[in-house]
This record gives structure tokens, sequence and C-alpha cells, in this order.
């Protein structure tokens, strides 16, 4: 199924990617991008700026992939290298091209900034190479081609890179292979773990291979994404095999299936309620505004949030939210009840039609032998009351915090979807 399918490898190239000073964005972009466009990235490495890691990256990429990109290392400076040893590995010499020349000047001029010496032997490529130009920049990219393959050494700068590609690197990489259609469709699920699934898909998976369509589980906290991917000729209508699949993964496990590709858990209930007209707020403790970013961080979620408290202390519990102090000492403030309480109180002080509220032990200390680390309480109040679930999760802060405010949209998107099929 994948034999004909054009192989691409990244090479990046910069200590600072190696040592955690900036992080390799340009390997997902290329990716993402390089897919959609029917080549598949086989390997992505990143390597020092030193010649013999440059030259061994070189040749074992070549031996694997049709094309193979390279990013980084072509600045100013001594520490850039990547030219140099590129004209030693295609045996040619640097020369100053003058379209090059010309408008790194027109760059530097129209800036009102002088040209350094440093600035001009930026114009200077392996005469073997055809030049990409950099509109954004002073770095050119270079295209080699050698016994079929394809060779191309762009800047590390994300936004100098992503235009080059995007102008002159994807059309002629277009041109120059006969390439498959890819297509994925991927399926996001939550509040369930990625072995359950597995188990229950076991019948769905046999179903998918018949159709030449790959399958890949894809768990992070609090959810697992099940992408599907098919490899195949041009005319074949993969969108119909996708749906058939889906509809079959929906009568299996529906309930955890809350959208598709690059949805979002909140942008998914952010819609939800303003198809409602309906609005939110929050009521957070152990989450500490967690929730409150996840929803606000939707464009246009001003429309539904009407805000939120983070009553960490009992005093604000009770004071701002209403929750009765015997509340509090009868079942424990980390406790369903207490979360309840919390969610009616903020219902009623916003005026909203639903309320989430958080409490429990998020860690790594705090917790008790009826209360430990990682037991959190949810609850969501709406027009027909509140419900409420507790979580059991590990010991590390932030990832309960993110999976505490994960599984409250979560559980407000179900009720909303109950209250659909009630009425």
């Amino acid at each position: 199924m994948e034999s004909d399918l054009i192989r691409a490898e990244i090479l990046a190239i910069g200590d600072e990617l190696l040592i955690g000073q900036t992080i390799n964005t340009n390997a997902a972009w290329l990716g993402e991008q390089l897919n959609a466009i029917g080549i598949r990235i086989g390997r992505s490495v990143v390597i020092s700026d030193q010649r013999q890691e440059i030259v061994s990256a070189l040749n074992e990429a070549s031996g694997r992939a049709q094309i193979i990109i390279m990013t980084g290392g072509l600045g100013p400076t001594k520490d850039d290298i990547t030219k140099h040893t590129l004209c030693e590995y295609f045996n040619t010499e640097l020369q100053i091209n003058e379209e090059a020349l010309a408008r790194i000047t027109e760059f530097f001029s129209r800036r009102g900034l002088p040209m350094l010496e440093t600035n001009r032997m930026q114009a200077a490529l392996p005469a073997s190479c055809e030049v990409i130009h950099n509109h954004r920049g002073t770095a050119c990219g270079m295209w080699f081609e050698r016994n079929g393959s394809i060779y191309i050494s762009m800047p590390g700068v994300p936004f100098e890179m992503h235009g080059m590609m995007e102008d002159e690197v994807f059309p002629k990489l277009a041109q120059f292979f006969k390439r498959p259609v890819i297509r994925h469709r991927t399926v996001l699920t939550t509040g369930v773990g990625e072995s359950f699934l597995a188990d229950q898909l076991k019948e769905w998976e046999h179903m998918l291979e018949a159709r030449n369509i790959a399958l890949a589980y894809l768990p992070s906290p609090g959810q697992v994404k099940l992408r599907m991917s098919s490899y195949s000729e041009a005319g074949r209508d993969v969108q119909a095999d996708f749906a058939e699949c889906e509809q079959e993964l929906h009568r299996l496990v529906g309930e955890h299936i809350y959208g598709y590709d690059k949805d979002t858990l909140q942008s998914v209930v952010g819609h939800m309620l303003r198809d409602d007209k309906a609005t939110l707020s929050v009521a957070e403790s152990c989450t500490g505004g967690t929730l409150s970013r996840f929803i606000t961080s939707v464009p246009g979620s001003s429309d539904y949030f009407q805000g939120g408290v983070i009553a960490y202390q009992n005093e604000i519990k009770e004071r701002i939210l209403g929750v009765s102090p015997s509340l509090i000492e009868t079942y424990h403030v980390m406790s369903e009840q207490v979360a309840i309480a919390m969610a009616h109180g903020a219902r009623t002080a916003f005026h909203s039609t639903w309320a989430i509220a958080t409490t429990g032990v998020a860690g790594p200390g705090g917790g008790t032998e009826t209360h430990p680390v990682g037991q959190i309480c949810i609850a969501v109040a709406g027009p027909n009351g509140a419900v409420a679930a507790t979580l059991r999760l590990g010991k590390r802060r932030e990832n309960n915090m993110d999976m505490a405010a994960q599984a409250g949209l979560n559980l407000l998107r179900k009720e909303i979807l109950k209250q659909k099929a009630d009425f």
C-alpha cells in the first residue's frame, strides 16, 4: 500500500535545538504541509552545527528518502557552516549570486541599515544549486538534485522558511513528483483510556484494514485521538470509506467522541453553548484558573462565558459562592456535595445557564488517606439540577489540573446533549 509513496526526511540543524533552547516547530509544520501534498515523512532528525554530523546525516538520508529537507545553519555568522558543508558534499564552490546580492542590498536599503561584509556574503551560494529566494529575510535557500533525489536547504527562522516553502518549494515539488493521495481523518475521544478503546475496537480495525485504511492511537492526558489514514491513487472515494467507518465507530464508542481533526473540547462546547444561546460560568478551586483558560482560549468565547471565581479558600467558597459551612464540615471541602454547591453558587452569582465547579487535591502534596493526591471532584449545574463525578488521577500537578478542566468540560458536553435528548 505504501510502496509508491514519496518519502522525505527532515534534518534540523542547530545546537540550540539539541539543548532545548529553541523548540523545533519547523519539523511539525513541514510534516503537516508535506503530508497534505502527498509526501510522507519517514524520519525527522536534529543534528548539531558540525560538518561531520551534517555529512553523516545526508549520507544516511539519501539512502532512504527521495526528498531531504534541511533547516537552519544559514545565517551570516561563522558558526553557520551549512553552505560550506554542502559545497563539499556536492563538489562545488561558493560564488556570489548577483540576483541574491541585489535582493539583500535592497533589503538593507529599504530599512535604512548599513550592509556589512557578513551580510554581503549571504549572497555567496553553491554554484551548482538552484537558488530559493527569501522575500522575508536575507538567507537564501538552496535546491540540489542528485541521483533522482532532491536536497533542499532552508533557513531556520520559521516565518522565512514558511514563506519560501509555500512560494517556491511546494509548487516545484508538486511538478517534480507524481504523488499519491494522502487523506487523514482524526476522531477525538475523551473520558476513556487507550486500552479500553483498543479492546472495544478490535473488529472495527478489521473493517479499516479491508479498506486499506491505517489506524493510529494517539493518547495524551485526558483524551485519545484515533487517526485514520488512507494512501491511494487519485480518483478513489476515500471520504465515503471514512464516513462508513465513522458511522460504525459511533455505534461502538459514540458517547466518548467529542469532535474531529483540529477540534478542541472547549471549542466544541463553545459551539454548543452558542447554538443554544446559553451562557457559562465556573467556580474553580484546585484547577486554579485552568478551566477558565481553556474556555477563553476559544476566539469569541465572550459570546457565552460570563466569568468565574477561583475559590481557593473555604471563606471564598462560603462568602462568594454561598457554600454552607456545615456542608463543608459534614462532607469535606473536597467532595462532590461541595462541588455541586460551588456550581450552583457560580450559576447564581453570574446568572448563567450552566456552571462548572472543581475541588480536590492537585498535588503533589496535600493529600490524606481519605482524600489522596489526584482525587478531584467536578460538578455541572444547569437548568435541570446538577451532576457530579470524582476523578482519581496521578500526582503530577499540571496534568491533574488540565485533566480536571477537560473532565469538567466533557461533563458539561454530556449534560447539554442529555438535555437536548430529553427535550
